[in-house]
């Protein structure tokens, strides 16, 4: 199993579809090629469940594209249930729902740091989590980081320690 990350926003303002859609508009000016194959997954009482974007760096034919699954939950989902606000040195009083679940980080960081930083463009309040990690990714860091010579273990990196 491979290191995950996910999107943190605000509990009352997460919407399936606004996910998916901000996750369009992310793709497009990141220049990636992004496939929806609308493939719903319920569960037993027939509710949406998730879905899932598969996020390119050239089309899907290429052999040496990389890529990476993208999982939309539902908001009823307990997949996006977050409480690891101490962890991370946030207000345990911010309601927080873990959304755009990606499987594994390695391999693929330049691709999810274009992506996540015309996400977080689009969201700047939201933050980008690697779970195996206790630091965020806020906009503000994602702009910093954007000004330095590219680093393909920045994922790797507290943001805190970024050169001032």
């Amino acid at each position: 199993m491979g290191t995950p990350a996910v999107i943190l926003t605000k509990k009352e303002g997460y919407s399936p579809e606004k996910l998916l859609a901000d996750s369009i508009v992310a793709a497009f000016h990141a220049g990636v090629t992004l496939y929806f194959h609308n493939n719903q997954q319920y569960d037993e009482k027939g509710h949406f469940s998730y879905t899932t974007l598969n996020i390119n760096e050239r089309p899907f034919n290429d052999s040496s594209n990389s890529s990476f699954l993208f999982y939309i939950h539902s908001k009823k989902s307990s997949s996006i249930d977050f409480y690891y606000h101490e962890d991370l040195g946030l207000n345990t009083e911010l309601e927080l729902s873990q959304v755009g679940h990606i499987e594994d980080i390695y391999g693929v960081q330049k691709l999810i740091f274009i992506f996540i930083y015309e996400y977080l463009r689009v969201n700047p309040n939201d933050l980008f989590w690697i779970t195996d990690y206790d630091w965020i990714y806020t906009w503000e860091d994602m702009q910093k980081l954007k000004t330095l010579p590219y680093d393909p273990d920045w994922c790797y990196k507290d943001p805190k320690l970024l050169p001032k």
